[in-house]
């Protein structure tokens, strides 16, 4: 579990960091925008009050808490998951990503009312109109890691039940 706790916490900590250099450091929510590397990056403020592609954003506060709830819950699950995971190094980094982006879209939530999103990257010719943020990536990354990486063998160093 060790290495769960140290992944969601330095992707935490990386998310709240990039939020706090680019948004406020920078000063993108006067600016709006910032060229980087155009088209491939660029910084552009976005405030989702929804989940990805701004989908169940309601501008009511309570959308934003039901948000906040369903993102604890999904998150102590998981915690609970991982203990079952010991031994089991990809699963447990998958679910620190997901956990450490997880709360640091929380604190965005309870903080601001809605989620930073900063980063655009676009492509050969095809404008991506969406931002997104390193917790967002984070929480995509750890759940297809979870879908591939957990479950799949007995936990090291656990004696497995035997059936009589």
């Amino acid at each position: 579990m060790r290495r769960f706790w140290i992944t969601a916490a330095a992707t935490f900590g990386l998310d709240q960091l990039s939020k706090l250099a680019v948004v406020h450091g920078m000063n993108l929510l006067e600016r709006g925008e910032i060229d980087v590397l155009p088209p491939f990056l660029v910084f552009r403020m976005a405030w989702n009050r929804g989940v990805n592609f701004g989908l169940f954003s309601g501008s009511s506060d309570v959308m934003r808490w039901i948000l906040v709830a369903v993102a604890l819950v999904i998150s102590a699950w998981v915690i609970w998951w991982m203990r079952t995971e010991r031994g089991n190094w990809k699963a447990e980094l998958a679910g620190g990503l997901l956990i450490g982006g997880a709360l640091g879209n929380v604190i965005d939530r309870i903080a601001y009312g809605a989620v930073a999103d900063f980063l655009n990257m676009s492509c050969c010719g095809i404008e991506n109109p969406y931002a997104f943020n390193v917790a967002d990536v984070a929480i995509f990354a750890g759940a297809l890691g979870l879908v591939f990486f957990a479950g799949g063998s007995p936990r090291a160093g656990k004696p497995t039940r035997s059936r009589r």
